[in-house]
């Protein structure tokens, strides 16, 4: 896809001659002249730069630039900004620099430092927006799925040929078996890999705000960018999408269709481009029987089906997923190294692991956590286990009744069976809630400085903890 740059200066040929040579070298330009006629080029579509020059007849750039960094606009962390001028001074120069422009060309310009700077800043927006697109959607597991199971090889053929293409993608299976990586694993391999991978979760956006998230908005003259433009000439991935609201189905539908939308109080149709991967852990068919998914969304978004199997139908690739998270956990997190007795392998591949992958890593963390010796046995696996295994998978099941060592905890005293029960349950809660000790105390129903007592006695350290 070729990046939108605006250019904005009030003389003409400047405007023809940089707008001719940018044409030439691919990319997509609209020019402005000046100051209100730049606000309603970027307001009826986000550009992916702005050359902006600093004198202009109604309002100068220092006070466009300011006045778009003050505002839901959009600041120039967000989008680059070059500033260009012919009578420029230091002063100028620090000034938009401290607003957050990304560089100052004077004029008269020269191709070479033109293209270079554009190149530059369109290259470090796009690394700044996929951190913080990683860091949002919090993607724990490497990037190429992982395993050596014919499933994991055969939807990773099915991955590159879906790459290929532009046609919508539903990615369906159960919660945790890595919908999001094969979603980002075909934007990596696709045509569009150098341009933004935007992640909505629909279950994590207030029904209320679903819209201005999605759409973005035009409200008392500032304008917010929603999800699906900033995904222009990238992928927009719709994770749960069963759980979107019927009205807002609507309205994407509406804009899947039609190839524009307007934004929450707006006026004007955008119209990005942008491939669509939705996943969803329901059954979409049986959602639409029920009324609750429209029909014709249903058959939009399964323009190219990829179903994930679940953990316990590949058992070949747990192996190869806890070797994968012990080097992880040591390396990020500083957690000690530890390996798998044969019993305790045979017993994580024989488990039916509800959770899947995401299971599968809280049990290695939880492992590596609470446990000191060199390799980890059967023994110290199976507590951690928290369903039924099936009657013939394995001598060693693991059930929902108290297990040996649960047994052996009545045996204690009252106050160290409380202590033991204490750093399970605070364990618990802090995984889940990321190490994060006022979710942790909210969870427990107790105050904060409770809970930081508690670590300090139980020798339990949160900055570790995580369910990531």
């Amino acid at each position: 896809m070729k990046p939108y740059i605006l250019v904005v200066d009030d003389e003409p040929e400047i405007r023809a001659t940089v707008r001719d040579i940018l044409e030439d070298e691919g990319y997509e330009v609209e020019t402005a002249e000046d100051g209100e006629a730049a606000r309603n080029a970027r307001r009826n579509r986000r550009p992916d730069l702005i050359l902006l020059d600093i004198w202009m007849p109604d309002v100068d750039g220092i006070t466009l630039l300011k006045e778009w960094s003050e505002t839901n606009e959009g600041d120039a962390e967000d989008l680059p900004i070059i500033m260009m001028s012919g009578h420029g001074t230091v002063e100028h120069a620090v000034e938009a620099t401290r607003l957050g422009a990304y560089d100052f060309l004077e004029k008269p310009l020269t191709l070479a430092k033109l293209l270079l700077t554009i190149n530059n800043a369109l290259t470090a927006s796009k690394l700044k927006h996929e951190n913080i697109s990683l860091r949002k959607s919090a993607p724990t597991i490497i990037s190429e799925p992982d395993g050596k199971s014919m499933a994991i090889q055969q939807l990773k053929e099915s991955a590159a040929r879906i790459a290929k293409h532009a046609m919508p993608v539903l990615i369906s299976g159960e919660s945790g078996v890595g919908k999001k990586l094969f979603a980002r694993y075909i934007h990596e391999i696709s045509a569009q890999n150098d341009s933004p991978f935007i992640v909505v979760t629909m279950g994590s956006v207030a029904k209320e705000n679903i819209d201005t998230e999605l759409f973005g908005s035009e409200i008392d003259g500032e304008t917010h960018y929603g999800r699906l433009e900033q995904a222009n000439h990238g992928t927009l991935f719709l994770e749960e999408i069963g759980d979107m609201e019927p009205n807002t189905q609507i309205r994407l539908m509406g804009a899947l269709e039609g190839g524009s939308f307007l934004r929450v109080g707006g006026s004007e149709p955008i119209e990005p481009k942008f491939r669509i991967i939705a996943s969803t852990q329901k059954e979409l068919s049986t959602e639409v029987s029920n009324g609750t998914f429209r029909e014709d969304l249903y058959f939009h978004l399964n323009g190219l089906p990829l179903h994930i199997p679940p953990l316990r139908e590949r058992a070949e690739d747990i192996p190869d997923l806890l070797n994968f998270y012990l080097d992880q956990f040591n390396q990020e997190q500083g957690l000690n190294y530890r390996t798998f007795s044969m019993p305790a392998l045979n017993l994580l591949r024989q488990y039916q692991w509800p959770g899947n992958i995401f299971e599968l890593k809280t049990v290695v963390q939880r492992l590596l956590i609470m446990g000191n010796s060199a390799e980890i046995g059967d023994q110290e696996v199976a507590p951690m286990l928290s369903m039924k295994m099936s009657s013939n998978s394995s001598p060693h099941k693991v059930e929902q009744q108290p297990t040996s060592e649960n047994s052996e905890k009545f045996k204690l005293p009252l106050k160290a069976a409380r202590e033991s029960f204490e750093r399970d349950y605070l364990l618990h809660h802090l995984i889940e809630t990321d190490g994060n000790i006022t979710k942790t105390a909210e969870l427990a129903g107790v105050e904060r400085t409770n809970i930081y007592r508690k670590l300090k006695l139980l020798n339990l350290d949160s900055k570790h903890l995580s369910k990531q």
